[in-house]
């Protein structure tokens, strides 16, 4: 029967943690991380690219947005099935690659099935099909969060014992060039506007390639990389454990889990992975759409997007230099505070957008000062947004037993992601409960249901808000942030200061008892 062990003394009780990093002879694996991160960020693009589309193309509501959101919940479900992924594999094949090579053949064959359908889900009905463009890119996101867990288990063993915190810099660099290309790349170089002004000498209707072009060339894209990943790439591990542990069934693996689950410095962890983001939730999933709802044209938000891509890919690099050794989550709170005064600044932002945008015989014209307060306000954002993640992927990959890493890896992710998840469907729920409307020549008439808006319509006049619910939104979440520091600031500190053996559970299944 599997047990969790706790070592007499809470302080760092494993020098391993203390071991500083040499990446002579990880390099190949460092690159081959970077590439299959990379194409786990495409997908994770496609899906941030597709609110802006809506918005774009049809007059999508924020209830509308909220529903598709959920396409974003497989990577906070993952954990159900990651104990049959570290568990059910073909021996000779790879532990990891059992799972990686077929997922992602998979994957790029629902690409190519959506670039065949997207254009009729899109634009064939007066509104998007949300409800099949919900249910498609939730199927996409559940492949692509099934290939997380194999190349987060694969990391831990891949690289060098000492050199495992890097594997949060490949996940960073690699998921932000990938969302690169699936997010800015999709969007840029479909409009018709952007393509017109800076791409084309001589104007024409349609953007370079559309949706279903980009859709369709990375599914076949994933299915060649993919086969040359498996005929190419040899699975050997790096670590001696996994070489020397017995291999567990499924049962076994979920009881592992379940003791996993159970041991103190989980329990204490869990909570605050669940609720760090609720401090800046509005800021992060509300802004860019009430930007756009400002006046701000996509074409120039994702300008100002590309610009800033080569400091999220270069940050987590220079991160990395905080994050790998014995302390990540240090910088995490270290630079909280300032994530939390972000958020006002984004309100701030958003609040000054519609008087900044001016429109001059049918043109919109905006003053250079407006972009750059645009672009330094996301600049300093991703910076904090990328030190908190990279932060935490490094304090994961630390105290991850690689014995059942996959699905070790996938319980810290998928509370992560499942803190974000949350908080991303209730912010953009709770927008319009939050904000208060009246008919111009009604004031009686509230405008919050569809016939009260009709009714208003009928009688000549128009619905104007009075109090943005956004606003509100950003106080309540700067407030409850505040909150989640105080509580939880000294309680981090000093649980990374623990030992391996505060995060391993021994058992009877294995081999060897301590990593």
């Amino acid at each position: 029967m599997a047990k969790y062990s706790q070592p007499d003394d809470c302080e760092n009780s494993d020098t391993s943690l203390q071991n500083k990093p040499n990446l002579k002879g990880d390099w190949k694996n460092i690159y081959l991380l970077i590439l299959l991160y990379t194409l786990q960020g495409v997908p994770v693009g496609f899906l941030s690219a597709m609110p802006i589309i809506l918005k774009n193309h049809r007059n999508t509501t924020y209830e509308d947005q909220a529903v598709f959101s959920i396409a974003n919940w497989p990577f906070s479900m993952k954990l159900i099935w990651a104990p049959i992924v570290d568990s059910l594999y073909i021996k000779k094949f790879g532990r990891r690659k059992s799972w990686l090579i077929p997922v992602q053949l998979l994957l790029g064959a629902i690409l190519l099935l959506t670039a065949f359908n997207i254009n009729n889900w899109m634009y064939e009905k007066e509104k998007p099909q949300i409800d099949i463009l919900t249910v498609i890119f939730f199927i996409v996101n559940i492949l692509a969060a099934t290939q997380d867990v194999a190349v987060d288990g694969w990391a831990l063993t891949l690289l060098k014992k000492e050199n495992v915190g890097y594997a949060s810099t490949c996940n960073s660099s690699g998921q932000s060039l990938g969302s690169f290309l699936g997010f800015v790349v999709t969007i840029l170089l479909s409009s018709e506007n952007f393509c017109n002004n800076y791409l084309r000498t001589t104007p024409i209707k349609g953007g370079i390639v559309s949706l279903k072009n980009f859709l369709y060339f990375w599914g076949v894209i994933f299915i060649l990389l993919t086969t040359l990943i498996g005929f190419l790439k040899k699975e050997v591990s790096n670590s001696t454990i996994e070489q020397n542990t017995k291999k567990l069934n499924v049962c076994q693996t979920y009881k592992i889990l379940w003791n996993i689950l159970k041991l103190p410095s989980i329990l204490t962890l869990i909570p605050a992975l669940l609720t760090i983001r609720v401090g800046f939730a509005a800021s992060n999933n509300v802004a860019t759409l009430k930007l756009l709802d400002g006046g701000l044209s996509t074409d120039d938000l994702m300008i100002v997007t590309l610009a800033l891509y080569p400091a999220k890919i270069l940050v987590p690099i220079i991160v990395s230099k905080y994050t790998s050794g014995p302390k990540p989550i240090s910088t995490l709170l270290n630079v909280y505070p300032y994530r939390l005064s972000c958020s006002l600044l984004s309100a701030i932002l958003v609040y000054l957008t519609p008087k900044f945008i001016m429109t001059d015989n049918g043109t919109k014209t905006t003053p250079l000062i407006y972009y750059v307060f645009l672009g330094i306000t996301m600049f300093v954002k991703e910076i904090l947004i990328y030190c908190i993640f990279v932060a935490f992927m490094a304090f994961f990959s630390k105290i991850s037993d690689p014995r059942f890493g996959g699905t070790y890896m996938t319980l810290l992710n998928t509370v992560t992601n499942l803190g974000s998840s949350w908080t991303t469907t209730a912010s953009l729920s709770m927008v319009d409960w939050l904000t208060f409307k009246n008919c111009s020549n009604d004031l009686k008439n509230n405008c919050s249901t569809e016939d009260l808006i009709k009714a208003c319509k009928t009688c000549g006049g128009s619905c104007s808000i009075k109090i943005d619910g956004f606003y509100i939104e950003v106080m309540v979440c700067l407030v409850l942030g505040i909150i989640w520091y105080v509580f939880y600031n000294k309680k981090l500190r000093n649980l990374q200061t623990k030992g391996h053996n505060y995060w391993s559970v021994t058992t009877e299944d294995f081999q060897l008892d301590n990593f």
